[in-house]
């Protein structure tokens, strides 16, 4: 089956993340295993529940909370038969966790093509 993205569909960013929220995120096999599926392509809900063998009401939950901390971003994209279903992808490509005077501090270091793609249609929509 193949995607088309919606035209005007803007990527979801988050602020830099809470390092509770991170360390939480990593320490679980559910979202770790999400996120790298997501790394290798853009897969749906249903794909990744298959994939990675868990119940699709998890795959939600744990895609949530990544998104929440902007480790994953979702697309809604149409299918050949016109449904609509959004899709997900890896946003990380370098975490960067800090000590710095009893503190701890999470920057995301993120190359990604979908915010690329995201970023060139703000741009176009803009010069309209």
């Amino acid at each position: 089956m193949s995607y088309t993205t919606v035209p005007g569909e803007l990527l979801r960013v988050a602020e830099d993340p809470s390092p509770t929220e991170v360390f939480a995120l990593l320490d679980d096999e559910y979202a770790r295993a999400l996120l790298a599926a997501t790394s290798h392509r853009p897969m749906t809900a249903t794909e990744l529940s298959n994939d990675c063998e868990m119940s699709l009401s998890t795959v939600y939950r744990r895609l949530d909370a990544l998104e929440d901390c902007g480790l994953v971003a979702a697309r809604t994209q149409i299918a050949d038969d016109g449904h609509h279903v959004d899709v997900y992808e890896a946003q990380m490509d370098e975490l960067t966790v800090c000590l710095t005077e009893g503190a701890f501090d999470v920057s995301l270091s993120v190359e990604s093509k979908t915010h690329e793609f995201a970023d060139a249609l703000v741009d176009l929509w803009e010069g309209l």
